[in-house]
C-alpha cells in the first residue's frame, strides 16, 4: 500500500512534515487542548468502561442497523447512539439506545 505524501503539521505556525495530522511533538498538545475546550467535561466519566460493556452488549443483540432495517436493508451496525444524549439527561438504558451504520450515525448527529 503507498505512502501517504508528507505533510505540514496542523498545529499553528509548525513547519514540520508529518504523514499525520499533527506532528509526534503536537499530537499530545493538540489531544489536551480538545479535550479541555471540545468536549463535555464529564465526557470520560459517561463514555467509560461502564459504557463499553453497555455498548458491546446491546450491539451483540441488535446486530444490524435499525434505521436501515425499517428501510428493508440489512446494514450491520457499527455505532450505539442515544436517543436522548446523557449530557440532556439520557441514560444508558436499552430503550435510550439505537444501533446504527456509520452513515445513519452522522445524518442522525448533523441532526442534532
Amino acid at each position: 500500500m503507498p505512502y501517504k505524501f508528507p505533510s505540514p503539521c496542523a498545529y499553528p505556525n509548525c513547519p514540520a512534515l508529518t504523514r499525520d495530522r499533527y506532528c509526534d511533538k503536537h499530537k499530545t498538545i493538540a489531544g489536551r487542548e480538545y479535550n479541555q475546550f471540545s468536549r463535555h467535561p464529564d465526557h470520560n466519566k459517561i463514555y467509560g468502561r461502564r459504557w463499553r460493556k453497555v455498548r458491546e452488549a446491546y450491539i451483540s443483540k441488535h446486530p444490524l442497523c435499525e434505521t436501515c432495517l425499517e428501510a428493508g436493508l440489512l446494514i450491520p451496525a457499527d455505532e450505539v447512539h442515544h436517543k436522548r444524549s446523557p449530557f440532556d439527561g439520557g441514560t444508558h438504558a436499552e430503550e435510550n439506545l439505537k444501533s446504527l451504520c456509520k452513515p445513519c450515525h452522522t445524518k442522525t448527529r448533523s441532526g442534532d
